[in-house]
Protein backbone atom coordinates (compact mmCIF):
# COMPACT_ATOMS: atom_id res chain seq x y z
CA UNK A 1 0.00 0.00 0.00
CA UNK A 2 1.21 3.16 -0.69
CA UNK A 3 1.40 6.46 1.18
CA UNK A 4 2.88 9.46 1.12
CA UNK A 5 5.08 11.96 3.50
CA UNK A 6 4.21 15.14 2.41
CA UNK A 7 0.20 14.42 0.48
CA UNK A 8 -0.41 18.35 0.75
CA UNK A 9 2.39 18.36 -3.01
CA UNK A 10 -0.40 16.57 -4.37
CA UNK A 11 -2.55 19.38 -4.70
CA UNK A 12 0.25 20.51 -7.82
CA UNK A 13 -0.66 17.57 -9.65
CA UNK A 14 -3.15 19.84 -12.19
CA UNK A 15 -0.59 21.62 -12.67
CA UNK A 16 0.89 18.50 -14.80
CA UNK A 17 -1.97 19.12 -17.48
CA UNK A 18 -0.36 22.40 -19.08
CA UNK A 19 1.76 20.78 -21.89
CA UNK A 20 -1.79 19.98 -23.03
CA UNK A 21 -2.76 23.62 -23.04
CA UNK A 22 0.18 25.30 -24.75
CA UNK A 23 2.79 24.59 -26.98
CA UNK A 24 6.38 24.95 -26.03
CA UNK A 25 8.31 24.34 -28.69
CA UNK A 26 9.39 27.17 -31.29
CA UNK A 27 6.61 28.74 -33.56
CA UNK A 28 6.84 27.84 -37.22
CA UNK A 29 7.04 31.22 -39.55
CA UNK A 30 5.19 29.34 -42.58
CA UNK A 31 1.71 30.43 -42.40
CA UNK A 32 -1.27 28.09 -42.19
CA UNK A 33 0.93 24.68 -41.61
CA UNK A 34 -2.24 23.27 -40.82
CA UNK A 35 -2.94 23.06 -44.39
CA UNK A 36 -0.14 20.77 -45.34
CA UNK A 37 -1.24 16.73 -45.10
CA UNK A 38 -1.33 15.35 -41.79
CA UNK A 39 1.97 13.27 -41.35
CA UNK A 40 1.99 10.23 -39.15
CA UNK A 41 5.56 10.78 -37.83
CA UNK A 42 5.11 14.34 -36.72
CA UNK A 43 2.35 13.75 -35.29
CA UNK A 44 3.53 11.08 -33.13
CA UNK A 45 6.49 13.16 -32.28
CA UNK A 46 3.97 15.70 -31.08
CA UNK A 47 2.20 13.55 -28.92
CA UNK A 48 5.66 12.17 -27.92
CA UNK A 49 6.67 14.99 -26.46
CA UNK A 50 3.46 16.65 -24.86
CA UNK A 51 3.46 13.38 -22.71
CA UNK A 52 6.89 14.22 -21.42
CA UNK A 53 5.73 17.32 -20.47
CA UNK A 54 2.99 15.83 -18.71
CA UNK A 55 4.75 13.03 -17.13
CA UNK A 56 8.03 15.57 -16.55
CA UNK A 57 5.43 17.86 -14.44
CA UNK A 58 3.57 15.30 -12.80
CA UNK A 59 6.58 12.68 -11.16
CA UNK A 60 7.93 16.01 -10.07
CA UNK A 61 5.17 16.45 -8.12
CA UNK A 62 4.72 13.22 -7.19
CA UNK A 63 8.15 13.27 -6.03
CA UNK A 64 7.84 15.87 -3.65
CA UNK A 65 5.01 14.20 -2.12
CA UNK A 66 7.02 11.53 -0.63
CA UNK A 67 5.64 8.55 -1.92
CA UNK A 68 6.76 5.63 -0.02
CA UNK A 69 5.63 1.49 0.16
CA UNK A 70 3.88 0.65 3.66
CA UNK A 71 5.31 -1.71 5.50
CA UNK A 72 4.31 -4.79 7.34
CA UNK A 73 4.93 -8.37 8.01
CA UNK A 74 4.79 -11.19 5.55
CA UNK A 75 3.50 -15.03 7.36
CA UNK A 76 6.04 -17.78 6.07
CA UNK A 77 7.30 -21.06 7.55
CA UNK A 78 10.75 -21.81 9.17
CA UNK A 79 12.65 -23.53 11.37
CA UNK A 80 13.06 -22.57 15.27
CA UNK A 81 10.33 -21.98 17.92
CA UNK A 82 8.93 -19.55 20.48
CA UNK A 83 11.10 -19.14 23.17
CA UNK A 84 11.19 -16.89 26.11
CA UNK A 85 14.46 -15.84 27.32
CA UNK A 86 14.02 -15.21 31.53
CA UNK A 87 17.07 -14.00 33.00
CA UNK A 88 18.17 -13.35 36.55
CA UNK A 89 19.30 -10.22 37.44
CA UNK A 90 20.51 -10.35 40.85
CA UNK A 91 23.44 -8.91 42.03
CA UNK A 92 25.37 -12.53 41.97
CA UNK A 93 25.05 -12.53 38.60
CA UNK A 94 27.46 -9.62 38.08
CA UNK A 95 30.30 -11.45 39.54
CA UNK A 96 32.14 -14.08 37.56
CA UNK A 97 32.24 -17.50 37.74
CA UNK A 98 34.92 -17.45 40.32
CA UNK A 99 32.99 -15.93 42.78
CA UNK A 100 34.67 -12.40 42.15
CA UNK A 101 33.98 -8.73 40.64
CA UNK A 102 35.26 -8.74 37.01
CA UNK A 103 38.92 -6.96 37.16
CA UNK A 104 39.08 -6.71 33.49
CA UNK A 105 40.46 -10.60 32.69
CA UNK A 106 37.41 -12.45 33.53
CA UNK A 107 33.54 -11.39 32.21
CA UNK A 108 30.46 -11.54 34.56
CA UNK A 109 28.32 -14.57 34.45
CA UNK A 110 25.87 -12.07 33.19
CA UNK A 111 28.34 -10.54 30.47
CA UNK A 112 28.84 -14.13 29.18
CA UNK A 113 25.54 -14.53 29.45
CA UNK A 114 23.90 -11.60 27.49
CA UNK A 115 27.07 -11.98 24.94
CA UNK A 116 26.47 -15.83 24.11
CA UNK A 117 22.34 -15.25 23.75
CA UNK A 118 22.95 -12.54 21.49
CA UNK A 119 25.15 -14.55 19.51
CA UNK A 120 22.38 -17.31 19.26
CA UNK A 121 19.71 -15.31 18.65
CA UNK A 122 21.78 -13.85 15.34
CA UNK A 123 21.80 -17.63 14.18
CA UNK A 124 17.90 -18.06 14.60
CA UNK A 125 16.12 -15.82 12.31
CA UNK A 126 12.65 -17.49 12.46
CA UNK A 127 12.14 -17.64 16.40
CA UNK A 128 9.68 -15.58 18.25
CA UNK A 129 11.69 -14.59 21.28
CA UNK A 130 10.34 -13.07 24.28
CA UNK A 131 12.38 -11.69 27.15
CA UNK A 132 11.70 -11.43 31.05
CA UNK A 133 13.58 -10.61 33.96
CA UNK A 134 13.92 -11.15 37.44
CA UNK A 135 15.97 -10.32 41.05
CA UNK A 136 13.18 -8.66 43.64
CA UNK A 137 9.78 -8.88 41.53
CA UNK A 138 9.55 -9.81 37.75
CA UNK A 139 9.86 -7.42 34.66
CA UNK A 140 8.47 -8.48 31.01
CA UNK A 141 11.24 -6.66 29.24
CA UNK A 142 10.05 -7.41 25.58
CA UNK A 143 7.01 -9.40 24.45
CA UNK A 144 7.40 -12.10 21.84
CA UNK A 145 8.28 -10.74 18.81
CA UNK A 146 10.07 -11.17 15.55
CA UNK A 147 12.26 -8.22 15.51
CA UNK A 148 15.97 -8.44 15.90
CA UNK A 149 17.05 -5.40 16.73
CA UNK A 150 13.97 -5.16 19.53
CA UNK A 151 15.62 -8.11 20.96
CA UNK A 152 19.18 -7.75 20.58
CA UNK A 153 18.40 -4.31 22.39
CA UNK A 154 16.43 -6.10 24.94
CA UNK A 155 19.35 -8.30 25.81
CA UNK A 156 21.85 -5.58 25.63
CA UNK A 157 19.50 -3.58 28.57
CA UNK A 158 20.14 -6.65 31.05
CA UNK A 159 23.64 -5.13 31.55
CA UNK A 160 22.43 -2.91 34.47
CA UNK A 161 23.27 -3.87 38.25
CA UNK A 162 21.22 -6.38 39.54
CA UNK A 163 18.83 -6.22 42.71
CA UNK A 164 19.47 -8.45 45.76
CA UNK A 165 17.29 -11.00 46.37
CA UNK A 166 16.03 -13.59 43.71
CA UNK A 167 12.31 -14.36 42.98
CA UNK A 168 12.66 -17.44 40.64
CA UNK A 169 9.48 -18.40 41.27
CA UNK A 170 7.03 -15.67 40.22
CA UNK A 171 9.52 -14.86 37.18
CA UNK A 172 9.19 -18.59 35.95
CA UNK A 173 5.23 -18.00 36.08
CA UNK A 174 5.40 -14.86 33.91
CA UNK A 175 7.79 -16.49 31.52
CA UNK A 176 4.85 -19.32 30.70
CA UNK A 177 2.19 -16.35 30.60
CA UNK A 178 4.35 -14.78 27.62
CA UNK A 179 4.04 -17.58 26.12
CA UNK A 180 0.53 -17.49 25.24
CA UNK A 181 1.46 -14.72 22.85
CA UNK A 182 3.22 -18.17 20.32
CA UNK A 183 2.32 -18.50 17.25
CA UNK A 184 -0.25 -21.37 16.35
CA UNK A 185 2.31 -23.25 14.83
CA UNK A 186 5.83 -24.19 16.70
CA UNK A 187 7.19 -25.50 19.95
CA UNK A 188 7.17 -22.77 22.78
CA UNK A 189 10.35 -23.07 24.89
CA UNK A 190 11.21 -21.02 28.14
CA UNK A 191 15.10 -20.67 29.15
CA UNK A 192 15.92 -20.03 32.76
CA UNK A 193 19.37 -18.46 32.78
CA UNK A 194 20.25 -17.97 36.49
CA UNK A 195 23.18 -18.60 38.91
CA UNK A 196 20.77 -18.98 41.86
CA UNK A 197 17.61 -19.88 43.46
CA UNK A 198 15.40 -18.85 46.39
CA UNK A 199 12.58 -20.86 48.76
CA UNK A 200 9.25 -20.22 46.44
CA UNK A 201 6.27 -20.00 48.16
CA UNK A 202 3.76 -23.30 47.68
CA UNK A 203 0.99 -20.77 46.11
CA UNK A 204 3.48 -19.53 43.31
CA UNK A 205 4.74 -23.24 43.05
CA UNK A 206 1.10 -24.13 42.58
CA UNK A 207 0.94 -21.70 39.84
CA UNK A 208 3.98 -22.63 37.88
CA UNK A 209 2.67 -26.52 37.63
CA UNK A 210 -0.60 -24.64 36.39
CA UNK A 211 1.02 -22.74 33.79
CA UNK A 212 3.19 -25.40 32.66
CA UNK A 213 0.38 -28.00 31.99
CA UNK A 214 -1.70 -24.80 30.29
CA UNK A 215 0.91 -24.28 28.23
CA UNK A 216 2.88 -26.90 27.90
CA UNK A 217 6.43 -25.45 27.40
CA UNK A 218 9.53 -27.35 26.93
CA UNK A 219 11.88 -26.02 30.20
CA UNK A 220 15.41 -25.29 29.64
CA UNK A 221 17.58 -24.18 32.65
CA UNK A 222 21.05 -22.88 32.51
CA UNK A 223 22.33 -22.53 35.71
CA UNK A 224 25.69 -20.81 35.93
CA UNK A 225 27.32 -22.20 38.78
CA UNK A 226 30.01 -20.35 40.81
CA UNK A 227 32.96 -21.72 41.32
CA UNK A 228 32.62 -24.21 45.07
CA UNK A 229 28.98 -23.77 44.95
CA UNK A 230 27.25 -27.52 45.17
CA UNK A 231 25.44 -29.25 41.90
CA UNK A 232 21.96 -29.18 41.39
CA UNK A 233 22.34 -33.19 40.29
CA UNK A 234 24.03 -33.85 44.30
CA UNK A 235 22.01 -35.35 46.01
CA UNK A 236 23.76 -35.06 49.08
CA UNK A 237 25.79 -37.29 51.61
CA UNK A 238 22.98 -39.30 54.22
CA UNK A 239 22.20 -36.98 57.22
CA UNK A 240 22.95 -33.50 55.32
CA UNK A 241 20.65 -31.06 55.42
CA UNK A 242 18.61 -31.10 52.48
CA UNK A 243 15.36 -28.57 52.41
CA UNK A 244 14.39 -25.69 50.29
CA UNK A 245 16.07 -23.17 52.83
CA UNK A 246 19.82 -24.90 52.84
CA UNK A 247 19.80 -25.81 49.48
CA UNK A 248 17.43 -23.78 47.04
CA UNK A 249 18.96 -24.73 43.57
CA UNK A 250 18.30 -28.36 43.49
CA UNK A 251 15.28 -27.99 45.17
CA UNK A 252 14.10 -25.83 42.48
CA UNK A 253 15.42 -28.26 39.81
CA UNK A 254 13.45 -30.92 41.87
CA UNK A 255 10.17 -28.78 41.85
CA UNK A 256 11.05 -28.33 37.67
CA UNK A 257 11.22 -31.93 37.25
CA UNK A 258 8.00 -32.86 38.75
CA UNK A 259 5.93 -30.30 36.57
CA UNK A 260 4.95 -32.94 34.34
CA UNK A 261 6.40 -30.92 31.23
CA UNK A 262 9.72 -31.33 29.31
CA UNK A 263 12.47 -30.31 31.26
CA UNK A 264 16.31 -30.16 31.26
CA UNK A 265 18.81 -28.46 33.27
CA UNK A 266 22.58 -27.70 32.13
CA UNK A 267 25.57 -26.93 34.41
CA UNK A 268 28.07 -24.05 33.39
CA UNK A 269 31.05 -22.92 35.15
CA UNK A 270 32.56 -21.21 32.46
CA UNK A 271 31.26 -19.10 29.00
CA UNK A 272 32.50 -22.06 27.13
CA UNK A 273 30.03 -24.41 28.77
CA UNK A 274 27.41 -21.59 28.32
CA UNK A 275 28.22 -21.62 24.42
CA UNK A 276 27.80 -25.68 24.58
CA UNK A 277 24.48 -25.88 26.37
CA UNK A 278 22.88 -22.31 23.86
CA UNK A 279 23.85 -24.52 21.26
CA UNK A 280 22.20 -28.00 22.50
CA UNK A 281 19.23 -25.72 23.28
CA UNK A 282 19.26 -24.69 19.43
CA UNK A 283 19.33 -28.04 18.33
CA UNK A 284 16.05 -29.23 20.68
CA UNK A 285 14.47 -26.18 19.37
CA UNK A 286 14.46 -26.58 15.57
CA UNK A 287 11.26 -27.31 14.19
CA UNK A 288 8.68 -26.06 12.08
CA UNK A 289 6.96 -22.96 12.86
CA UNK A 290 4.80 -20.00 11.26
CA UNK A 291 6.32 -17.11 11.93
CA UNK A 292 6.24 -13.67 10.20
CA UNK A 293 8.70 -11.66 7.98
CA UNK A 294 9.06 -7.78 8.34
CA UNK A 295 8.98 -5.84 5.48
CA UNK A 296 10.61 -2.70 5.60
CA UNK A 297 9.18 0.65 4.24
CA UNK A 298 10.32 1.50 0.52
CA UNK A 299 10.84 5.03 -0.98
CA UNK A 300 9.75 5.42 -4.16
CA UNK A 301 10.67 9.36 -4.43
CA UNK A 302 13.40 8.41 -6.77
CA UNK A 303 11.68 6.34 -9.22
CA UNK A 304 9.07 9.45 -9.48
CA UNK A 305 12.38 12.05 -9.67
CA UNK A 306 14.35 9.49 -12.39
CA UNK A 307 10.92 9.60 -14.27
CA UNK A 308 11.08 13.48 -14.15
CA UNK A 309 15.03 13.46 -15.00
CA UNK A 310 14.70 11.15 -17.62
CA UNK A 311 11.26 12.87 -19.50
CA UNK A 312 13.02 16.73 -18.64
CA UNK A 313 16.14 15.02 -20.86
CA UNK A 314 13.77 13.72 -23.68
CA UNK A 315 12.70 17.52 -24.07
CA UNK A 316 15.57 19.17 -23.81
CA UNK A 317 17.10 17.39 -26.74
CA UNK A 318 14.02 18.05 -28.68
CA UNK A 319 14.50 21.74 -28.26
CA UNK A 320 17.80 21.66 -29.03
CA UNK A 321 17.70 19.88 -31.97
CA UNK A 322 15.02 22.06 -33.26
CA UNK A 323 17.29 24.87 -33.32
CA UNK A 324 19.81 23.15 -36.56
CA UNK A 325 16.41 22.68 -38.39
CA UNK A 326 14.95 26.03 -37.84
CA UNK A 327 14.11 28.53 -41.02
CA UNK A 328 16.56 30.63 -41.61
CA UNK A 329 15.89 33.85 -41.32
CA UNK A 330 16.45 35.55 -45.42
CA UNK A 331 19.52 37.98 -45.25
CA UNK A 332 18.61 41.67 -45.26
CA UNK A 333 18.37 43.33 -48.56
CA UNK A 334 20.99 46.09 -48.95
CA UNK A 335 20.18 48.81 -51.51
CA UNK A 336 22.57 50.13 -53.96
CA UNK A 337 23.84 53.47 -54.18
Amino acid sequence: MIGFTAPFALWALPLAGLPLLTRWLRSSSVPRLDLRPAEGVSRAVDRGLTAAGVIALAALIMGLAGPYLRGGSLPYRGMGTNLVLLIDRSSSMDDTFAGRAPDGTDESKAAAARRILQDFIAGRPDDRIGIAAFSTAPLQVLPMTTSRSAIAAAITAQSERGLSQTDVGRGLALAMQMTRDASAMGSRAVVLVSDGAAVIAPEVQDLVRELALEQQVNLYWLYLRTEGARSIFDPGAPGEADSPQTRPERHLHLLLQRLGITYRAFEAESPEAVAQAVAEIGTLESRPILTERSLPRRDLAWLCFLAAALAAALLTAARALERPFAPRRPAPLVRQP
